[in-house]
């Protein structure tokens, strides 16, 4: 008896597979008939040049394309070992290395161009620097999520945990570094219903129609909060679905639970497209959730549901066609690029793969497309860099995985 019951699960579950895989190749199959094209992409392994000074990056966790396709990124300085700035003790160790200026400048051929950032006058600097905005007006727009004393630092790429709150603000400069405005204050945040603070915020986007900022808030708080672009004037918030935010502690995320009703931290992202909808990742609930301005729910996608640790929704950017008909969407846990066909949501292929070559990822967090349609990555943990993916036109979709988009060989 217990025999045959070995044969009739075994059965039951080759059945269940074939089941799946079947859907699987059908769905596939079913896009590849109706001919459906993605962009295509190629890793420029020259890209950017190397830094002057003996400079390093630390853990890179914002880029951003302004309006001369300039591409701008912002590091951790305090995320490099000991033994990576030697050239800066006193007396120096070594000839290598020293850390970079937080906020980084580069040119299409990947010239360095301008480099700033750090604690100055009349403003508060993030304790852990994350994400980085330049928005229509070309003002430089940078969030943080750190805890405890300034001056501290740690990967805070998970959820939130012990220590107390600091980085409660996001911080406005012209390209030049000219501070302009601060939102927020350190160590003040009284929880996602705050209007006056944030706590610990993780990305903002700049709607130029309206001249509001909103910002993903984020790594302690579980809301989408809008403030006037000029003034900081408080305007409207709201949880996942639109909801009331709540700092109640949903546990851990169980990808067989009913989709959960609040954000997770942290909310990663939140960006408006061309017909004004609003795209906002709740990371480590595997889900890119999408909202009208005023917080109207529209629908959600999960994306790689079975994802634990700290989620596969990290960052989102358009495509730069004026429908901006795909989504490319930064996982940082699978170490992949997933493109999405914007209006359904719908995964069309993936690229990339974990390691640290070029082409390869390790922790990719961050994500931004320039005029060409070229792709920018940066990546926190160990990863520490920003990589050029450059746009080859579009294609068939032919493979659910391309692994390393290398540049192939001319003839």
């Amino acid at each position: 008896m217990r025999r045959n019951t070995y044969i009739e699960t075994g059965f039951l579950i080759a059945i269940v597979g074939l089941a799946i895989a079947s859907t699987v190749f059908e769905r596939r199959a079913a896009i590849e008939a109706a001919g459906v094209q993605a962009p295509r992409f190629e890793v420029d392994p020259l890209w950017p040049k190397p830094l002057p000074n003996h400079w390093l990056q630390g853990m890179t966790i914002g880029v951003s394309v302004d309006a001369q396709d300039h591409v701008w990124i912002v590091h951790r300085q305090g995320s490099l070992e000991p033994g990576e700035l030697h050239a800066a003790t006193n007396p120096p160790v070594a000839q290598c290395c020293a850390a970079a200026p937080p906020v980084l400048e580069f040119d299409q051929e990947g010239n360095l161009l301008r480099h700033w950032g750090g604690p100055g006058q009349g403003y508060d600097w993030p304790n852990s620097n994350h994400g980085i905005t330049i928005d229509y007006k070309g003002n430089v727009w940078i969030a943080g999520n750190g805890r405890g004393p300034q001056g501290g630092g740690g990967d805070n790429e998970g959820q939130v945990g012990g220590g107390r709150f600091y980085d409660n603000m996001v911080l406005k400069f012209t390209q030049d570094g000219k501070f302009l405005m601060q939102i927020g204050k350190p160590n003040q945040s009284k929880g996602s219903n705050d209007v006056e603070n944030l706590r610990l915020p993780a990305k903002s986007f700049v709607d130029k129609e309206t001249n509001e900022v909103y910002v993903a808030d984020g790594y302690g708080n579980h809301r989408v909060i809008v403030y006037d672009a000029d003034t900081g004037k408080y305007k409207r918030h709201w949880g996942a679905y639109g909801h009331k935010p709540d700092d109640t502690d949903l546990g851990k995320y169980d990808p067989d639970a009913p989709p959960a009703q609040q954000f997770r931290n942290p909310v990663h992202c939140a960006d408006l497209s061309v017909d004004r909808l609003l795209y906002v990742c709740d990371r480590t609930n595997d889900r890119i959730q999408v909202f009208k301005p005023d917080g109207t729910f529209v629908k959600e996608k999960f994306i790689e549901k079975k994802t634990l640790g700290a989620g596969s929704v990290w960052d989102i950017a358009f495509s730069k066609d004026p429908k901006q008909t795909y989504i490319y969407l930064a996982d940082g846990e699978n170490d992949r690029v997933h493109i999405l066909l914007r209006d359904s949501l719908e995964v069309l292929t993936t690229f990339g793969e974990g390691g640290r070559q070029p082409g390869e990822f390790y922790g990719v967090h961050s994500i931004a497309t320039d005029s060409k349609g070229n792709i920018y990555t940066t990546e926190t943990y160990r990863g520490q860099r920003v990589q050029k993916f450059v746009f080859k036109g579009l294609g068939p979709v032919t493979k659910e995985d391309q692994g390393v988009v290398w540049p192939k060989k001319s003839s």
